[in-house]
C-alpha cells in the first residue's frame, strides 16, 4: 500500500471545505495526506465543482503531492479511508431556514442547534450519519469518522447509542474560538492558554483557564464581566451579561449561552430579524452566495478572509489537529466530543458530552472533572434529556417521542405551541423525514 493518509470530506461541496484544506496543507509536515476525497449528492454537484477547483489550486500552490478526487459516490470514496470527515446539511439553507422561521412564526426561538430548530436539524441529520456509519463498517473499519455537521452532540450521542461504531469523534470550534477569545483578551499567545472544558455541544462551560499552567480563571472572569467581551464567536450577538450574573456564575459560558440565560433578549432580536428577512440563515445564504462566486475566480488559490464572517473560524485548526494527535499519539489536550466514560459526574456513562481530552491513537480519553458546579448542572442535564430523547426519535421515526423531546426542550414554552410547531415543521421538512410518514402512508 502506498504511504500516506486517505482522507474522505461528506459535504465537500460545503463552503468550510477551503479551511479544510488550508489546515492539510499546514500540517502536511505531520499528517501526510496522499488522498483527499470531497464527497457530495447531485444538489451540491455545481458548489462542490467549484469548491474542489479551489481545493485542487491551492494544493497546487503549495506544492504538495496531494491526489483530490471529487465524487457524488460516497461508497466508492469511503473504501479503504483512513479518516472520515462530515460536514453536510441535509436540505441544504433552504431547510435551515424553515428551521428558524417556523418557530419565530410561533413566537419561539428558531436557532441551527438550538430549540425547535436543533431538534429538526437532528431528526434530518441522524438517519444519514447512521447510513454513513453502515457503508464505513464495511468499506473502512478501521477509520475514525470525525463529525462537524450540527447538532454534533445529538449526532454523537446516536451513533455511540445506535451502533457499534466506535471510533467517532464531534468537533465544534467553538471551544476552540473561547480559546482563541480569551488569549486575545489577555494579549498572549493562543499555545499559552488551556481552558477545563465540560458540558456538551453548544452547551459548554469552561471551568478553569490556565496561562502557562497557572490559574487566571479570576482575572479572565472580571475581563468577561465587561460586556465588551462577552461574545467570541461573530455569528452570534447578543447584548454583554450582567456582570454581578457572570461573576456570580464563574465558568466561562459560550455564546449559545445567551439562547437560555438571556432568552427575552434574543428572541426579540431574532423576531426582529424574522421581519426583516434577515435571520441567520438568510444571512448565510447571501454570504455563501459570494463565497462561491469568490471560489470561481480560477486566481483564487488562497482561502479567502471572507470566509471567518461564515462562522467557520478555526475550523480546520480543530479539525486537522485532532486528526494529527489521533494519527501521531499525540496525548496533547483538546475538547471535543466524545462518550462520557465517568467524565462528568451527573451524565450518564455512555452519552455524548463535550469536555476536554487527552488525544491518543485509540482516540479521546476524556478528563475526569467531577461534577459540574450546582449552578449549571441542572441545565446540562435538561439538554443531555432533550439529545438522547431527539436521537430516539430520529432513529424510530415516532412522532410522540419527537413531541417529547420538543416540549422538554427549554426554549419551549408549552405543550400546545410545541405541538403546533412540530406539525408545521414535519410536513415543512416531508422530504427529509420519511420515517416519520412511512406509517401513516401505508
Amino acid at each position: 500500500m502506498t504511504q500516506g493518509i486517505k482522507i474522505v470530506t461528506i459535504g465537500g461541496g460545503s463552503s468550510y471545505t477551503p479551511e479544510l484544506v488550508e489546515g492539510f496543507i499546514k500540517r502536511y509536515h505531520e499528517l501526510p495526506v496522499r488522498e483527499l476525497w470531497l464527497v457530495d449528492i447531485e444538489a451540491g454537484k455545481e458548489k462542490l465543482e467549484i469548491v474542489g477547483s479551489l481545493a485542487k489550486r491551492m494544493i497546487e500552490k503549495a506544492g504538495l503531492p496531494i491526489d483530490v478526487h471529487l465524487t457524488l459516490d460516497r461508497r466508492a470514496a469511503l473504501k479503504d479511508a483512513d479518516y472520515v470527515t462530515t460536514q453536510f446539511r441535509v436540505g441544504l439553507l433552504d431547510a435551515r431556514a424553515k428551521d428558524e422561521r417556523i418557530p419565530l412564526s410561533h413566537g419561539v426561538l428558531g436557532q441551527e442547534t438550538n430549540g425547535p430548530g436543533g431538534l429538526f436539524k437532528g431528526l434530518r441529520t441522524i438517519p444519514v450519519i447512521l447510513d454513513i456509519v453502515k457503508d464505513m463498517k464495511e468499506l473502512c473499519p478501521d477509520a475514525w469518522l470525525i463529525n462537524f455537521t450540527n447538532p454534533a452532540g445529538m449526532v454523537t450521542e446516536a451513533v455511540l447509542r445506535y451502533t457499534d461504531h466506535k471510533k467517532i469523534v464531534g468537533l465544534c470550534n467553538v471551544p476552540i474560538g473561547i480559546e482563541m477569545g480569551v488569549a486575545k483578551l489577555l494579549n498572549v499567545d493562543h499555545s499559552r492558554i488551556r481552558i477545563d472544558f465540560a458540558g456538551l455541544n453548544h452547551m459548554v462551560f469552561g471551568l478553569d483557564v490556565y496561562l502557562d499552567g497557572v490559574s487566571v480563571k479570576d482575572k479572565v472572569i472580571n475581563l468577561l464581566s465587561n460586556p465588551e467581551n462577552s461574545s467570541f464567536v461573530k455569528n452570534i450577538k447578543g447584548q454583554g451579561w450582567e456582570p454581578e450574573f457572570i461573576r456570580a456564575l464563574n465558568v466561562l459560558t459560550c455564546p449559545y449561552h445567551m439562547y437560555y440565560y438571556k432568552k427575552d433578549e434574543m428572541l426579540q432580536k431574532e423576531l426582529k430579524n424574522f421581519k426583516d428577512g434577515t435571520t441567520r440563515a438568510e444571512v448565510v445564504q447571501k454570504l455563501e452566495a459570494e463565497l462561491f462566486e469568490l471560489y470561481k475566480d480560477p486566481n483564487l488559490a488562497i482561502k479567502p478572509p471572507q470566509l471567518e464572517e461564515r462562522g467557520g473560524a478555526y475550523y480546520s485548526d480543530a479539525a486537522v489537529r485532532l486528526i494529527s494527535s489521533i494519527y501521531n499519539d499525540k496525548r496533547d489536550i483538546q475538547p471535543v466530543n466524545t462518550i462520557n466514560n465517568g467524565a462528568i459526574a451527573s451524565i450518564p456513562y455512555k452519552s455524548a458530552v463535550e469536555v476536554s481530552c487527552v488525544i491518543t491513537k485509540e482516540g479521546p480519553k476524556p478528563i475526569i472533572n467531577g461534577d459540574l458546579p450546582v449552578a449549571v448542572r441542572g441545565l446540562v442535564q435538561q439538554i443531555k434529556s432533550f439529545e438522547r430523547v431527539a436521537a430516539e426519535a430520529a432513529v424510530t421515526g415516532n412522532y410522540d417521542t419527537a413531541l417529547l423531546a420538543m416540549v422538554i426542550n427549554p426554549l419551549v414554552p408549552s405543550d400546545k405551541v410545541g405541538k403546533a410547531i412540530l406539525d408545521e415543521m414535519l410536513e415543512a421538512h416531508k422530504e427529509y423525514l420519511p420515517k416519520f410518514f412511512q406509517k401513516v402512508e401505508a
